[in-house]
């Protein structure tokens, strides 16, 4: 139980053509808001995604993006969806596997064996969630173990449960497990929560929630199913539930097939017009060094935008040059 994915006959268009002005991969923030963008510029545009939302959709309640405020992450996301879709982007569910260019077109091969090309290409591939590697966590993976509070916190009610973490994720997780849970505990690995001041504020106020500073969790124990977290305090907790919120991990590895550069951390290098270093492939999103790392829904967004207008403007240049070779 990890990770929301929308109903794919609702998220997929009935895509019949294969040629097209521009391939995004990926179906985030940062992927729809490309393709919102680019559909606006006319550009005949195909997203493909394994899974629709990213991560933005498991957010139990947005409370950051102007004029949408006490959305879900899903509702927000199903919107962004209508959005693109209304304006004539096509959807196709698809594992991209293979991105390769010949002369003046990329060709994106899926799974599945098919086939699409296109004179851009926007990577939205977004991020994957970090585990702790500890001993115990692949057993009690599904079993006491999750990665998505929205999903499963609904599962642990009156029930004691752990979150591991500090940053915004982990302190919305503990708000929406305090809903459920008889209690909650917050083990992080530092002396202060880097969260925002405001989530800070209400898990402050929490009674039900407890902070546990400069621990780190070594080892999950349990029969069938979770029991204790062992900490480097030399302390164990009883729990029934742990979720993991240490942050995401870039997905970069179709980037990295085609020539894509990355930086130390494994996130793709873009500069301010959201371009790699490969000409026609850009970049938005989480998967990204732009926004000064600041992995927002709203920052993802920007950067598809960007990136959107960035690609139309080269395939202009490329319809351009062609046109001069032609009658030049």
């Amino acid at each position: 139980m990890s990770g929301l994915s929308f109903n794919v006959g609702a998220a997929t268009t009935d895509v019949k053509d294969k040629d097209f002005d521009l391939i995004i991969v990926g179906a985030g923030p940062a992927g729809y808001t490309a393709a919102i963008y680019a559909t606006r510029y006319k550009m005949k545009t195909l997203i493909l995604a394994e899974t629709f939302g990213g991560l933005a959709a498991d957010a139990s309640t947005v409370e950051n993006y102007p004029g949408l405020m006490g959305l879900s992450g899903f509702e927000l996301m199903e919107k962004f969806r209508d959005h693109a879709i209304k304006l004539g982007t096509q959807i196709k569910q698809a594992s991209v596997v293979k991105i390769e260019k010949k002369e003046d077109l990329f060709y994106a091969t899926t799974s599945s064996g098919e086939t699409f090309t296109a004179k851009t290409v926007i990577l939205a591939l977004g991020t994957r969630r970090r585990h702790l590697n500890i001993p115990g966590e692949d057993k009690f993976s599904g079993k006491g173990v999750s990665y998505c509070a929205t999903c499963d916190a609904a599962f642990y009610k009156d029930k004691v449960v752990g979150v591991v973490g500090g940053s915004d994720s982990a302190a919305q997780a503990a708000l929406l497990l305090s809903r459920y849970a008889s209690k909650v505990y917050i083990l992080y690995r530092r002396d202060k929560l880097r969260a925002e001041p405001s989530y800070v504020s209400q898990i402050e106020q929490n009674s039900k929630i407890e902070i546990v500073y400069n621990v780190n969790v070594t080892e999950l124990k349990g029969n069938e199913h979770l029991e204790t977290v062992v900490l480097d305090n030399g302390k164990e907790l009883k729990i029934d539930g742990l979720f993991v919120e240490i942050g995401g991990i870039p997905s970069t590895e179709l980037a990295k097939s085609i020539g894509v550069n990355v930086n130390e951390r494994g996130f793709i290098i873009v500069n301010s017009a959201m371009e790699t270093n490969v000409k026609g492939v850009y970049a938005a999103g989480d998967v990204t060094t732009g926004s000064n790392g600041l992995e927002q829904i709203i920052t993802a967004c920007a950067e598809g935008a960007i990136a959107a207008e960035s690609a139309y403007k080269f395939e202009r240049k490329l319809s351009s040059d062609k046109v001069m070779r032609q009658y030049g």
